[in-house]
């Protein structure tokens, strides 16, 4: 995700390619980092790394009050962290975390058969949530959930995949 400042305003461009218009001033912000609360930093871990497919990056301790591990999802820029001593939120308080992937009916299979409880693909349409893959098989339009060991809440959604 970039933010450009054209004159007053914010464009935030969450898509890859750059904007066609010439900004006044510029400067490109990147989401490297989340921090995710989890109350048993192992467990969290195991989940993360076993059964999600993250790759470990950090696990670094000072001491019995602080750890950090961090884990980056496979094809991902942006890491989450968990550990000790790194926020304040309550385990599990975090919702909507998006992962995106191009082909969601493989990414919940590859979720299942790692042993992690998953919804069915869901998608949107004026009558509200719906279950199955959208119609359209658009961008943007197919999502399914799943929850960590703590509570904190996923969702992976649909992008780059090209209609039957």
């Amino acid at each position: 995700m970039s933010f450009r400042v054209w004159r007053r305003y914010t464009v935030i461009n969450c898509r890859p390619q750059r904007p066609t218009w010439t900004a006044e001033a510029q400067m490109d912000w990147k989401l490297e980092l989340v921090i995710v609360p989890v109350s048993d930093v192992d467990r969290a871990k195991k989940f993360y790394t076993d059964q999600l497919g993250f790759a470990e990056d950090v696990d670094h301790r000072a001491g019995d009050s602080f750890r950090v591990v961090q884990l980056t999802p496979p094809g991902s820029a942006c890491s989450i962290t968990i550990g000790t001593g790194l926020t304040s939120a309550p385990p599990g308080s975090y919702q909507g975390i998006h992962l995106v992937v191009n082909d969601i009916a493989a990414a919940r299979a590859e979720l299942l058969e790692r042993g992690v409880e998953v919804s069915e693909p869901f998608h949107f349409t004026a009558e509200g949530k719906q279950t199955g893959l959208s119609p359209k098989r658009a961008d943007y339009e197919t999502f399914l959930s799943f929850e960590d060991p703590d509570g904190n809440g996923w969702t992976v959604q649909e992008v780059g995949k090209v209609a039957p």
